[in-house]
């Protein structure tokens, strides 16, 4: 099969198209042919080696997928070949085939195509995951709310009743104020740390100085979730946040999408051998929603 590996780390060019065996599936393990994966900033994070993802090289990222069962390992029941599925998986998706755990993995949701239901597993686990305790009348604001994982955690946000405030550039505005944002900062233009009080959560998606100017909106018992790595590690309302790979949260999500409450948007979508541009665009934070990978050959 075709896949995307790289043998050291560093820019967009140490990915290379390269011919691979299949994987077979191994005892509780799925193999999936994969339909369509995703692009998050982690794996450009441990494409350059900035982040410890995957170990070592050589290595095949890719975090997000949707695709058909292909071949079920020896003691699994939970799906059956030729079943839609999407999840999380710990790396490999850049490829025609992957191997999967199966609790990483749900049903695909119902009333979307494969490269929708590939934009979701990673960022809408992380919104679904770190927002689990947000409720109605709550005050929360979040970073790059257009971006990947913002413009679900909005959604999520304003469909438990919180009171969702965003920062974005302006031409984003109208967007965000469609899935539900009530108030929008332009991040441009404005110090969102002057405008911003009484806050109960800081979703955080930017990271770095963004913590402590982030600390400053909140109430005494409010919480800043931050899913970079910030400035705000000592302040007692900090949590590092990592989402983990949940098949009972993602068949939650896609019960939410099936109603018509949760839509994911796709900035692009591009063909697997184009990775390289995939991962330029990703790592210049212009991109809203998802950039989406088609394979080789995906399954109709």
């Amino acid at each position: 099969m075709l896949a995307i590996t790289q043998t050291r780390f560093g820019g967009p060019e140490v990915l290379d198209i390269v011919e691979v065996d299949k994987p077979r599936p191994g005892v509780g393990e799925i193999l999936v042919r994969v339909a369509a994966t995703s692009v998050n900033p982690a794996d450009w994070k441990v494409r350059a080696g900035l982040v410890d993802g995957l170990g070592t090289p050589p290595l095949t990222l890719g975090f997000d997928v949707s695709g058909i069962v292909e071949e079920l390992g020896p003691g699994v029941d939970r799906f059956g070949v030729g079943d839609a599925v999407y999840g999380m998986v710990l790396g490999g998706a850049y490829a025609e085939y992957v191997v999967a755990q199966p609790h990483t993995l749900a049903p695909k949701p119902r009333t979307i195509d494969h490269a929708h239901a590939a934009a979701l597993p990673s960022a809408a686990l992380t919104a679904w995951q770190a927002l689990a305790a947000i409720g109605a009348g709550q005050r929360i604001l979040v970073h790059a709310a257009a971006g990947g994982v913002g413009h679900l955690a909005v959604q999520i946000a304003n469909h438990r009743g919180a009171y969702v405030i965003g920062t974005a550039r302006s031409a984003n505005h109208d967007y965000l104020r469609e899935l539900g944002v009530a108030e929008l900062i332009d991040y441009t233009t404005a110090d969102f740390g002057t405008l911003v009080r009484d806050v109960d959560i800081v979703l955080d998606l930017i990271g770095g100085a963004y913590g402590s100017r982030s600390a400053a909106t909140l109430r005494p018992d409010g919480r800043l979730i931050d899913t970079q790595g910030s400035d705000a590690g000592a302040d007692p309302r900090y949590e590092r946040f990592y989402a983990e790979p949940s098949g009972v949260s993602l068949r939650e999500i896609a019960t939410m999408v099936e109603r018509g409450s949760l839509r994911v948007t796709i900035d692009q979508v591009l063909p697997l051998a184009e990775v390289a541009t995939a991962h330029q665009l990703s790592e210049s934070g212009r991109v809203r929603g998802k950039i989406v990978l088609a394979p080789w050959n995906p399954p109709v």
